[in-house]
């Protein structure tokens, strides 16, 4: 065995420059080298687990959050966003100042505008509108605070969700829950920090970059996990070896993985060891959390959930055991929003009123059940899509079903908990629904504000990497804190 030819495989490229002291070298690769300034602290034996819970800078108004994402961009103006102008122009030429110097997605020539075929009554304090196809959500109008004018800069579905959950609209940024965990740890040392779960039967268009950890730590990427079958993949011994084996063999790479984290000072060893050790400790917590029969009938009854079944509404009840059990961040992304009416499996008349009954009842049941546990105060649920629907219909290739294109101009989103001002709705759009009038709140405005109630300086909040102050916010620092939603 050749010592030194193993020693030479082993250096990593930072070593390499470490150890020859090529430091003009080192400038010049600097944008290479970007996580030096963090990877002695990242093997240090007070980090050894990267998880463990740490002190927001900022006083903090959440503990967790659980973010419903509508993957595909749920139509607003079927929604929560009443425009009975829109309804009286129904199939009218759309007007010519709405379409100078605008490109949509799929829409061609000059369409028609399209007026919700739902009714809208007012419901809570405030007065919200809300769609007959929304009854459940009725039940909590005061408990959330509705964004109706929210924007964004894409409209493309991928670019925009990698906005939204990365601050960037292509691959290759941290993820929002990352961020958070690496910031602030979590409690539960026995589950993942940051918990994935997906219903409507495949992923959301930005894929799995949604949950990566980017250039932050490996540790800190978000775990998919399942409610129907095992889950969590490959979390479960091997055939041929029990817990006792599993342990040895652990133990025996612990050791090797701590004398190459000293010899080579590789902070993806640290995240090695933690992500070994957390397998380990969830092949006892996780089947527990995700026993959804453990729960009363009831409760089962209340989110329409279905133990061993794979549905929003199990996501949502798990979600809540999640943070229960003091896990920090947990994403639901349910798929089949893209409402362009192309055929019955997107339109307004048919997919539309399916999603709606798929989650109305689930999300008002998280909250009740968030309120009703003394949990919501500390919890924050985020609910939205990833851009807004045009208030023309699309009719693409001649399409005679009823659908909505693209729009990013303006779309809803509510949120609860946390720190939230409870019973309002903030912002405003005009009588055609097609530009916000009052209040904006931007993807930037958002991510501020949610890394704020978690205590959290969205400004101050970095992390180095390619010669930059990586932030979820981006290298221009756009963003405030919307703090007329704040309680």
């Amino acid at each position: 065995m050749n010592l030194r030819l193993l020693h030479t495989r082993a250096v990593t490229r930072r070593q390499f420059f470490r150890q020859t002291g090529l430091s003009l070298g080192a400038l010049a690769f600097g944008n290479l080298l970007a996580r030096d300034a963090v990877a002695a602290p990242a093997l240090a034996l007070h980090t050894r687990n990267p998880l463990a819970p740490k002190r927001a800078g900022l006083p903090a108004r959440a503990k967790s959050i659980i973010y419903l994402d509508m993957s595909g961009a749920p139509p607003s103006l079927d929604m929560f966003d009443w425009k009975p102008k829109l309804v009286e122009l129904n199939l009218k030429p759309c007007p010519e100042e709405l379409l100078k110097g605008q490109r949509f997605a799929f829409i061609k020539g000059v369409p028609k505008l399209l007026g919700s075929p739902y009714q809208f009554a007012q419901y809570g304090h405030d007065g919200a509108w809300v769609s007959e196809m929304l009854p459940h959500f009725t039940s909590i109008v005061d408990d959330v605070a509705i964004v109706r004018s929210m924007c964004t800069d894409q409209f493309n579905h991928a670019p925009a969700e990698l906005f939204i959950y990365t601050g960037s609209p292509r691959s290759g940024g941290a993820s929002m829950g990352s961020w958070i965990t690496y910031g602030l740890g979590t409690e539960n040392q026995d589950l993942p920090g940051f918990v994935v779960l997906l219903s409507g039967g495949t992923d959301p268009t930005g894929g799995k970059s949604l949950w990566g950890s980017g250039f932050l730590p490996s540790v800190y990427q978000g775990v998919q996990c399942r409610s129907a079958g095992e889950p969590i993949l490959f979390a479960d011994n091997p055939a041929g070896m029990d817990r006792a084996s599993r342990r040895r063999t652990l133990d025996a790479i612990d050791k090797l993985d701590e004398l190459e984290a000293k010899q080579f000072g590789d902070p993806e060893t640290v995240t090695r060891l933690a992500q070994y050790e957390l397998a380990y400790r969830m092949q006892i917590s996780v089947p527990e959390v995700f026993s959804l029969s453990k729960e009363p009938k009831a409760i089962q009854e209340m989110y329409g959930a279905q133990p061993g079944a794979a549905s929003f509404a199990n996501n949502c009840l798990l979600a809540r055991r999640l943070v229960e059990r003091g896990v920090r961040y947990v994403q639901l992304y349910d798929w089949g929003w893209d409402i362009h009416g192309t055929g019955t499996h997107d339109d307004l008349l048919n997919q539309f009123p399916k999603k709606c009954r798929d989650v109305d009842r689930a999300c008002a049941a998280l909250i009740k059940d968030l309120k009703q546990r003394g949990l919501l105060d500390q919890t924050l649920v985020i609910w939205g899509g990833e851009f807004g629907r045009t208030p023309m219909n699309e009719a693409r290739g001649g399409s005679l079903f009823l659908g909505r294109d693209h729009h990013p101009q303006c779309f809803t989103m509510w949120l609860a908990g946390g720190g939230i001002r409870p019973g309002i709705v903030y912002g405003e759009t005009d009588e055609l629904g097609y530009s916000i009038v009052r209040d904006q709140v931007s993807v930037r405005d958002l991510q501020t504000t949610i890394l704020r109630l978690m205590g959290l300086d969205a400004h101050r909040f970095t992390f180095p990497y390619q010669g930059l102050a990586q932030r979820l916010i981006g290298p221009a620092g756009d963003g405030e804190v919307v703090r007329q939603l704040l309680a």
